[in-house]
């Protein structure tokens, strides 16, 4: 199979050159969380993801912020390639397709590659596709220190656990920052996003959201992370097939699944770019 096959067509993109503000409004509305970069000739040049704008706070020039010579595939590359440079070089956003002439066609993602993998009805246990440190949480840490958390360890997602070390919710990067605590308008105001409700939406804004937090320096509440996780998540089994997960994350449009153990106790999360190993 080929990745234009599967890859998404026609993507948005951002241009250089470019400013901050300018690619930050691109990615609430398209609630996109990276974009590829065109030059004014249409070449790529880089990608921009939320991260880049956390790494470059002080930056407002789009070609000092984005990702310069990022990997590429060819539409024409198999899916099996393209699995192999999401995990080489560790892409959770997308890879930026080019055809014969060099021109952007498209990206491809993990979670493109999830369909693959349970049509092809892999067997192999999950447990064999972990990759990354699991940080899980206690259910009373107060929210302002599980932001500090996804900041400091790069994860992307906290199991929240009870007294008894029981998996009791989940919370991802994007939750920390949702509508029951920020005011939607304050946060497009001082993005400079206006207050177009049709346009500008709550679920486009938590893409950014981080960055946000980050420009206002507005205080979390002082709550416990119980109160504003996903409870009881879906999980998975450390010897459910691998083409199982896949399913459950494309069903649901998740991006991660904690992973328990026969007595029901937590290992890890796995993300969707770690069960794209198994096509390779």
């Amino acid at each position: 199979m080929k990745v234009k096959e599967v890859m998404t067509h026609d993507p948005i993109v951002a241009r250089v050159p470019g400013t901050r503000r300018e690619v930050l409004k691109t990615l609430v509305k398209s609630k996109k969380t990276g974009l590829p970069v065109l030059d004014a000739d249409d070449k790529l040049v880089g990608i921009i993801t939320r991260r880049d704008f956390f790494n470059h706070p002080k930056e407002e020039q789009l070609a000092l912020i984005m990702q310069m010579n990022p990997p590429i595939i060819s539409q024409n590359d198999t899916i099996e390639n393209a699995a192999k440079i999401i995990i080489e070089h560790h892409i959770i956003y997308h890879i930026p397709v080019l055809d014969s002439k060099k021109q952007l066609v498209g990206v491809i993602a993990p979670s493109d590659l999830l369909s693959i993998i349970e049509e092809r009805k892999i067997t192999s246990p999950v447990g064999e596709f972990i990759s990354r440190t699991c940080v899980p949480v206690y259910q009373e840490t107060p929210v302002s220190v599980c932001a500090n958390i996804f900041e400091i360890t790069k994860v992307y997602a906290l199991p929240v656990l009870d007294e008894s070390s029981k998996l009791k919710g989940l919370i991802t990067d994007r939750d920390v920052f949702n509508l029951s605590f920020v005011d939607e308008k304050m946060a497009l105001s001082q993005l400079g996003l206006g207050n177009d409700e049709d346009s500008w939406t709550w679920e486009g804004l938590r893409n950014v959201v981080r960055l946000y937090y980050q420009e206002t320096k507005i205080d979390l509440p002082k709550i416990p992370v119980k109160e504003v996780m996903i409870k009881d998540p879906l999980s998975v089994f450390d010897k459910t097939p691998v083409s199982d997960a896949a399913r459950e994350m494309r069903k649901q449009d998740f991006g991660q699944l904690p992973v328990r153990d026969l007595e029901d106790r937590l290992i890890a999360l796995i993300y969707d770019f770690d069960i794209v190993s198994a096509l390779i």
